[in-house]
Parts: C-alpha cells; sequence; structure tokens
C-alpha cells in the first residue's frame, strides 16, 4: 500500500491515539482536512476504523513509527 508523505504523518499520530483536533494543531491543518485524510487512509488500507488502521500499520509494517 502506498501512502503519501502526509497520510503518513497522519498515521503516525492516529497510532499514537491523537484525535483530529490534536492532529490538526501539530501538522497545521483544519480538523476537517485532518478527517479528510484519514477518510482516504482508512479506504486506501480497506480498514474499518481508524484502530483497524492502526492495526495494519502495525501488521505491515507499512510505516517506520
Amino acid at each position: 500500500m502506498k501512502l503519501t508523505e502526509r497520510e503518513k504523518d497522519i498515521c503516525r499520530y492516529l497510532v499514537e491515539g491523537k484525535n483530529n483536533i490534536e492532529i490538526g494543531k501539530l501538522l497545521f491543518l483544519s480538523q476537517h482536512t485532518v478527517k479528510a485524510y484519514v477518510s482516504s487512509i482508512i479506504a486506501h488500507l480497506g480498514a474499518k476504523n481508524r484502530t483497524h488502521v492502526a492495526y495494519i500499520l502495525g501488521k505491515e509494517n507499512i510505516i517506520n513509527l
């Protein structure tokens, strides 16, 4: 699975359990933009939710955390 660099940035914070508002503040994005990225990541990975994204990332070693 190929993720963009920005998607990888967001994934790193997802794995830490950060919510959209927290991720937005860290990456200087609106919470709505983060939500769109998270939705895209979920679709790319075929995940059910953000928790499942973290599981897939760890299992498949998609990004370096």
